[in-house]
């Protein structure tokens, strides 16, 4: 009986086959680049770890999302990476935990997840991001917002846009601007994040229904959540949603949409959602967060941002045109076949009587010395 799923690939996963490694390679190096030029350091943790340091270092991690499995040495239960951001925490915690804050690390890094996020059914998704640990402050939010975007275009993205969130709205009013009973703030973020008016009147957050108001390109909508701010409880919040845009410039399209929650699970009080332009789905999202120190409850805040590129790296594998490939018959010139690499030749190398130039991808091919185009 013939074997016919030997060569299938799991739901959610796929090869990256020669035009789309090549892309991902450039993407990854041209966003690390930029981060390295701001004086980010790069770190590299490892794809597996204990489920329960990964579950437990920062809030809101899923662990029903984790690929788990028991480690045969240890006994315990480790995790496959779904978020390389919690494992960047557990590393200025403890290895660099002495090091001078605000310390700024980036990374990249693949990631899996047991199901794929809404319609998408992707499972592996390259993660690549920079955290700034030690501070949350405004400059800091400003700084992070401003080097997604310029990480991005020097990737390849255009018409970039960056949606604003405050994830903390709701905890911020129900304290005490618009009080809310305990047992209702979750209904309310919900219905909130819904844009549902009929299921946050009914979740008992009528009071909550102006924000849904605030919502649009970011001029018109920082002015509309201002005018409704209960009793200025927000003014810290609007002010400094109005000094990171002020940073960010024309440097791309923002717009804010204050009560959405989606993908900030442990985000605090900002959080901003980053797309371009012929990209489907959001490209990554960012923001303000707190990571667990080494002793019991002490919190350390943080700021960062994680980008998902697979999208451009696709986009750009299907516009790429083919590189200029010189073609070296056999028994050529072997240090001249270096030099010409040195000057920035990419080569192919005959192995036999019949390889073909053409076939094999070359452009041109080495005759008398010279590149003689086919």
């Amino acid at each position: 009986m013939a074997d016919t799923d030997r060569d299938l690939l799991p739901e959610g996963l796929e090869d990256r086959l020669p035009a789309a490694a090549a892309a991902a390679g450039r993407v990854t190096r041209a966003l690390l680049d930029v981060m390295d030029s701001h004086g980010f350091d790069r770190v590299q943790p490892p794809s597996i770890e204990f489920e329960k340091s990964m579950a437990s270092r920062m809030a809101g991690v899923q662990p029903r999302r984790m690929f788990r499995f028991v480690d045969p040495a240890s006994l315990r239960t480790l995790a496959l990476r779904s978020d390389i951001t919690v494992q960047v925490g557990r590393m200025a915690a403890t290895g660099l935990g002495a090091a001078p804050r605000p310390l700024r690390l980036c990374y990249a890094g693949q990631v899996l997840t047991i199901k794929g996020d809404g319609l998408d059914p992707t499972r592996e998704r390259l993660q690549v991001g920079a955290e700034l640990i030690g501070s949350d402050s405004v400059a800091a939010a400003g700084e992070l917002v401003a080097m997604a975007i310029e990480a991005l275009r020097a990737a390849g993205a255009s018409g970039i846009s960056v949606d604003f969130t405050l994830p903390d709205l709701v905890d911020t009013l129900a304290a005490n601007a618009l009080p809310l009973d305990a047992d209702k703030i979750e209904a309310v973020r919900r219905e909130l994040d819904a844009k549902d008016a009929g299921g946050l009147v009914a979740a008992g957050g009528e009071a909550y229904l102006p924000l849904l108001t605030a919502i649009g390109p970011f001029d018109q909508a920082i002015e509309r959540l201002a005018a409704i701010d209960a009793g200025g409880a927000l003014a810290g919040r609007i002010k400094a949603l109005r000094e990171i845009a002020a940073r960010v410039g024309g440097a791309a399209r923002l717009t804010l949409d204050p009560s959405e929650r989606h993908g900030f699970e442990y985000q605090s009080w900002f959080g901003f959602t980053i797309y371009a332009e012929g990209l489907p789905g959001a490209l990554g999202r960012g923001g303000s967060y707190a990571i667990l120190g080494r002793a019991a409850g002490e919190e350390e805040p943080a700021i960062g941002f994680s980008l998902y590129p697979d999208a451009l790296i696709d986009a750009l594998a299907a516009a790429e045109t083919p590189r200029d490939t010189l073609f070296l018959p056999l028994r050529h010139d072997g240090e001249q076949a270096a030099r010409l690499r040195a000057i920035g030749w990419r080569t192919v190398a005959a192995v036999c009587d019949n390889c073909d130039p053409a076939r094999l991808g070359c452009t041109h091919r080495l005759e008398g010395g010279e590149a003689v185009r086919l």
